[in-house]
């Protein structure tokens, strides 16, 4: 089969199109992030919204019966390479997390009257989500072992537990909670998703947790993490989605892509780094010489750059696979393209800092703010640990062990060769005589 590194032309102008609209009008915008006020800055992004959406790009990760174009994985790597480029971008175009990830949920597993009530106006961004699945006093790697229980009573599911690190909980017009239902059911089979609204009685939001990137939070604010007691939250029982026990089949709805979404956003961030990075080289000079002509830089660049292009390979590679044969059978594709990015972006990150000296360790570059936003990358989505657990599973598959020496001993196969080396030699003197 031909591998070809070319894009098709007619999407190539789209990706051109998204470079020079993300270069040239958002990258520009990002010193008032925070700074302009909340209305003003609300009607400046809807307006450019409306021109993603003239373009055909706007939430390019739903299926065509979404509202979506159905570009499939590779496509939307490329999209989200040049995403990447400016943090707040995916809000312009669409496909944030929670909610991306939450719309494909509830496309997959809600029925027309829960679509109708929440898919739609997410996916329109006139509701906002959050997903509720970590929890204080468990591993959040292991969501087998979640606490959060949901009970019937009536026509009501009664939910209590405690969960945190709930990405826009205490801004989210509705938090999808995953609860466990049936004990029975453990490891797989227990756990339900509802959708709790906004407001629902013993729904109580404690807090906004400080984090490298936020120190000190400001309550209700869009990107926050939230710290949730559900205490006796009461929520009718059409806000269960699905079955009862498709709690893990529904969440995997919301991973596989996100996760080479996330990599190519990373590695869309890590090109901007090393370009701030190369920029500062060229420019300064130190004993004598431009900091690029010195060695060590040159090394930063050289492993920069390099450690770059891998992780976009792989995980090209990745969505190349799920395109063609699901998520499923490219797990560990996946697993590998997101452990390696985001250990990718951290070095680059920090490199870039390295070079750029005192003024990048300073918040008037933005390599700090993007280094201590991105350091959850190896933490969330799934720990990178577990990743490469994936990973190595699946290398190892075949594999059998052997007694005593290992097969590619070469004095216990010397024997064999000389056997397999003096027929051959015989059928190359019998060939040529």
């Amino acid at each position: 089969m031909p591998w070809d590194f070319e894009t098709e032309p007619e999407f190539q102008q789209k990706l051109d199109w998204m470079r020079s609209f993300i270069d040239e009008q958002l990258i520009p915008l990002e010193p008032m992030l925070g700074r302009a006020p909340a209305e003003e800055w609300a009607l400046v992004k809807r307006h450019l919204q409306q021109q993603v959406k003239a373009q055909g790009l706007w939430a390019c990760h739903l299926d065509p019966a979404l509202g979506g174009p159905g570009f499939g994985q590779m496509k939307l790597a490329l999209m989200h390479e040049l995403i990447g480029r400016c943090p707040y971008s995916m809000e312009i175009f669409g496909n944030q997390a929670p909610d991306s990830g939450n719309s494909e949920l509830l496309a997959t597993g809600a029925n027309e009257a829960q679509k109708e009530r929440w898919l739609w106006p997410n996916i329109a961004g006139t509701l906002r989500s959050a997903f509720a699945l970590t929890e204080p006093f468990e591993a959040g790697a292991d969501p087998t072992r979640l606490r959060t229980t949901a009970r019937r009573d009536g026509d009501d599911w009664v939910i209590d537990g405690h969960k945190w690190f709930c990405t826009n909980g205490s801004f989210a017009d509705f938090i999808i909670v995953m609860a466990e239902t049936n004990p029975e059911g453990r490891p797989y089979q227990h756990a339900s998703m509802f959708v709790v609204e906004k407001g629902t009685p013993g729904l109580n939001i404690v807090r906004d947790i400080p984090t490298m990137r936020e120190p000190d939070p400001v309550f209700g604010e869009l990107g926050n993490h939230a710290e949730i007691l559900f205490e006796s939250c009461r929520v009718p029982a059409e806000n269960l989605i699905g079955n009862p026990g498709d709690g893990f089949i529904l969440a995997q709805k919301r991973l596989g892509g996100g996760r080479i979404h996330h990599a190519m956003r990373w590695i869309g961030l890590a090109k901007r780094a090393l370009e701030i990075t190369c920029e500062r080289a060229v420019s300064r000079e130190s004993h004598g010489r431009r900091l690029a002509d010195h060695q060590m830089v040159q090394g930063f660049i050289f492993d920069s750059r390099s450690e770059i292009e891998a992780a976009r390979l792989i995980t090209f590679q990745a969505a190349w696979k799920m395109d063609r044969v699901g998520a499923r059978a490219a797990r560990a594709d996946i697993s590998m393209a997101k452990a390696t990015a985001s250990r990718m972006l951290l070095a680059v990150l920090d490199r870039g800092i390295q070079v750029c000296g005192a003024l990048g360790y300073s918040g008037d570059l933005p390599l700090e703010e993007w280094y201590r936003t991105n350091r959850f990358g190896p933490i969330g989505d799934g720990p990178d640990e577990v990743h490469k657990v994936v990973v190595v599973k699946d290398t190892l598959k075949g594999i059998e062990p052997v007694e005593g020496w290992p097969t590619a001993h070469i004095p216990s196969r010397r024997e064999a060769s000389q056997r397999d080396f003096a027929q051959l030699l015989q059928e190359a003197r019998r060939s040529t005589s």
